[in-house]
């Protein structure tokens, strides 16, 4: 059974995804979770970008230890220097270089002749092999590129020592039949193409990321690139999660499998949601809420009989579970901290303490604990350094013949508290218009969106906003069991996340877009 190892890109294809920003912990927390889940490598960002993403890939690579932590970098010394200083501390660093490929980005992008990109990527990968022993180079849009040039480019990769050549579908432009025979001509006629892995990376821009990314693996690709829950530019990229499924459950068609814990799926799949404020649609293969649930009588009637005449794989494969352990407001510290474990999570003991403490505000309001409100709660916020802002208290009133009205006191660390009272067209724009006047932040909401975290008329609310001031753009969400302190948590949050911009040198932009 051939093995297809796994490069993530959540963290820097995926936080491309418009409205993305992941601070340095986000970052490390999902780090953490990709290597329970078990992926071979994993894309921390672009350290070339801005000195924010530098520490928060440097961050990443201290962290983690079981997997090959990989920085990108433009086919530019400057970039390749930026990785250098990023992945300092790592266990297994890979720098990964790009360059286009296509007529249509050498001609309008890069202004350069098939001579100078072949020249210009020869001289990047030289100057990377004098500090990397592992290396891997992307044809930008490769799909439409000219075969032979295409061909040409990856002799001369091989040949300047890269590690593994990657061939994207930059644009999500062609059909599984087109893509896989680009792997097949290569494997057939580039000399020495044994001596390296070849990778398949796909975007969804016609919906074929997944069946393109299948159709590499038939014809001879050695690693694939995605996402969890298939996020990123545009219409996002492969989903990781689908293509390890697919190669579990046909494995007799395929004659390939991941390294991956299937069984950590889901909750990756959920904390990626969760940090990132991207929904996961019900009906997503895989992951999606829907995704092993019957409806209809007669495949209802068909799973009573026998669970294999509609479900071609279980629920439990990929990590979905029934809670074994009821939480309400009589349980303990240590049934607590036992449900914690079970979940995944190892806290210490302040953070313990401050978990377990609106554990038991949490269930002072609702009768019983379920699992999704424990990962609500802890996904809100598990702080790693001291707030600029704090929700202490919120009021306001409302009626039909009345204009709306809040009341906010917010904690600003270093100064104590500020109070303030404000209206507004409706009740949330009055207690976003009073936090505003209390901290004194010149912001604009760009996106307010809410849901149900679980079920029940005490389910908890979960909001997500996204807040604008100059040109960075953050999100901010917050749970409670009342939406309209869920609002204000959200919007806090965001503001804290402005201010922890603030305190980056150079700040957090976005990287640049590519592939």
């Amino acid at each position: 059974m051939r093995k297809i190892h796994i490069f993530d890109t959540t963290l820097r294809d995926g936080e491309q995804s418009p409205g993305v920003n992941l601070n340095t912990r986000e970052k490390v927390e999902i780090a953490h979770q990709l290597e329970k889940l078990g992926v071979d490598r994993m894309e921390a960002g672009f350290p070339a970008a801005s000195p924010g993403d530098l520490a928060a890939v440097n961050a990443v690579a201290r962290a983690v230890k079981n997997a090959s932590v990989v920085g990108l970098s433009r086919s530019r010394e400057a970039d390749i220097d930026a990785v250098r200083e990023a992945l300092k501390g790592a266990a297994d660093p890979c720098l990964h270089v790009f360059l286009a490929t296509s007529p249509i980005h050498r001609q309008y992008k890069l202004k350069m002749e098939k001579h100078q990109v072949l020249e210009a990527a020869q001289s990047a990968i030289r100057y990377a092999k004098k500090y990397f022993s592992k290396i891997e180079f992307s044809l930008e849009d490769a799909g439409r590129t000219e075969a032979d040039f295409r061909a040409e480019m990856v002799a001369m990769a091989i040949r300047e020592g890269a590690y593994v050549v990657n061939i994207p579908d930059t644009v999500g432009y062609l059909n599984p039949e087109e893509y896989g025979a680009i792997f097949r001509h290569l494997k057939e006629t580039v000399p020495g193409i044994e001596k390296v892995q070849l990778s398949a990376h796909c975007h969804d821009d016609l919906g074929m990321a997944t069946a393109n990314t299948l159709a590499a693996i038939l014809n001879g690709a050695d690693q694939i690139e995605g996402t969890i829950n298939g996020i990123g530019e545009r219409a996002g990229n492969t989903a990781i999660e689908e293509i390890a499924m697919a190669l579990e459950t046909r494995s007799d068609y395929f004659g390939a499998k991941t390294g991956l814990v299937l069984s950590e799926i889901a909750r990756t799949s959920r904390l990626v949601s969760k940090l990132t404020g991207m929904n996961v649609p019900g009906n997503k293969a895989i992951v999606g809420a829907n995704a092993f649930a019957h409806e209809s009588g007669i495949h209802q009637d068909g799973m009573l009989k026998e669970k294999t005449t509609y479900e071609i794989m279980s629920p439990e494969t990929v990590g979905f579970k029934e809670s074994k352990l009821v939480l309400g407001k009589h349980s303990g510290r240590h049934a607590f901290r036992e449900q914690l474990l079970e979940l995944g999570y190892k806290l210490e003991d302040e953070q313990l303490n401050e978990a377990f403490a609106r554990f038991k505000d949490l269930a002072d309001k609702k009768k019983e604990i379920t699992d999704e409100d424990l990962l609500a709660l802890l996904e809100e916020r598990l702080p790693d350094a001291p707030e600029q802002y704090g929700l202490e208290s919120l009021s306001f009133s409302f009626a039909t013949e009345a204009a709306p009205k809040a009341s906010v006191t917010v904690s600003v660390a270093g100064e104590g508290n500020r109070s303030a009272e404000a209206g507004g067209n409706g009740t949330v724009d009055s207690i976003y218009n009073a936090i505003d006047q209390a901290v004194g932040e010149e912001v604009t909401l760009v996106d307010y969106s809410i849901q149900a975290v679980t079920l029940g008329k005490d389910a908890l609310g979960e909001v997500h906003v996204t807040m604008r001031q100059g040109e960075t753009e953050v999100r901010g969400r917050g749970v409670s069991t009342d939406v309209l302190e869920a609002s204000a948590r959200a919007y806090i949050d965001a503001l804290n996340r402005l201010a922890e911009n603030r305190r980056l040198p150079g700040g957090r932009k976005g990287a640049e877009k590519v592939w």
